[in-house]
């Protein structure tokens, strides 16, 4: 079990993780506490989970073991600047910002133990996918926390080094986005054959369930599942050609490597929004 854990920030990513992380027994809530600036969110995360919350980062900080970053990038230089000399010098600093490398973290914060990690929102129901990497000062005790910490939430890997954390920010991190497009497309295509929205909505989200979960328990290609469901001049097979017709393949390579090269300008100092 985790000593004291700090999280800052009480969005919804900073939530999914705490309520698995409790759920799953990896901390108890008496063990943490919450640096979230706005009252309401503070108040419903302290009703929710009998955490403590408080305004200030610095007192969430106090004493804690880890200290799990989990806020928007453009807040990253006001927050990290709140907390240098707050932290213990044995604190295991986790962040899940987007586009800011492990280098920036240790400047910022004046701290070694530190881990870069990029989860995704499935976390909330305990199916996230998360990469991360870390510096060489974290102990043997503390990367058994971090991958306690993002077991709990799904499944993790751990890679050398920031700029494979980038690449999977655009795969994994942004990833759930483009799914739910291709699944809202679906839906709206069924619908425009002519089925009921809510069992339109319900034979896509299953197919889509479905067909990862077979490519997961298989370890089978994904080419080798899609040609047992093709047969020659079958419905598939028009499906998938006028699929191809219509660039689907190279909207999402040149999807991921748009989101690619927005992590590494986030990285680089580039604000949200900016081009």
């Amino acid at each position: 079990m985790v000593g004291k854990l700090a999280l800052v920030g009480g969005g919804f990513m900073g939530e999914a993780i705490l309520s698995r992380l409790i759920t799953a027994g990896v901390v108890a809530p008496s063990a943490v506490s919450v640096g979230e600036p706005v009252a309401e969110r503070r108040e419903t995360l302290t009703r929710q989970y009998q955490i403590q919350a408080v305004a200030d980062n610095h007192a969430a900080v106090a004493d804690a073991a880890v200290v799990l970053l989990a806020i928007k990038p453009q807040q990253t230089e006001s927050v990290l600047a709140s907390l240098r000399g707050s932290l213990g010098p044995d604190t295991l600093v986790v962040s899940i910002i987007a586009g800011t490398a492990l280098t920036a973290l240790i400047t910022a914060l004046d701290h070694q133990q530190v881990v870069r990690a990029m989860p995704n929102t499935p976390a909330a129901v305990g199916e996230a996918m998360t990469v991360w990497t870390t510096t060489p000062a974290v102990s043997a005790a503390q990367l058994a926390t971090v991958r306690a910490i993002f077991q709990s939430i799904g499944r993790e890997i751990q890679v050398d080094g920031d700029r494979y954390v980038d690449m999977a920010t655009a795969v994994n991190g942004s990833g759930p986005g483009y799914v739910f497009l291709v699944i809202e497309a679906l839906i709206d295509a069924a619908v425009q054959l002519g089925l009921a929205r809510p069992a339109a909505h319900e034979l896509v989200v299953q197919t889509v369930l479905g067909s990862a979960a077979l490519a997961r328990d298989t370890g089978e290609h994904p080419a080798e599942l899609r040609n047992r469901v093709t047969t020659p001049g079958g419905t598939t097979a028009a499906g998938l050609l006028a699929m191809e017709e219509g660039g689907l393949r190279a909207a999402l390579a040149h999807g991921v490597s748009a989101a690619y090269e927005r992590s590494v300008a986030l990285g680089a100092g580039a604000q949200p929004g900016s081009r």
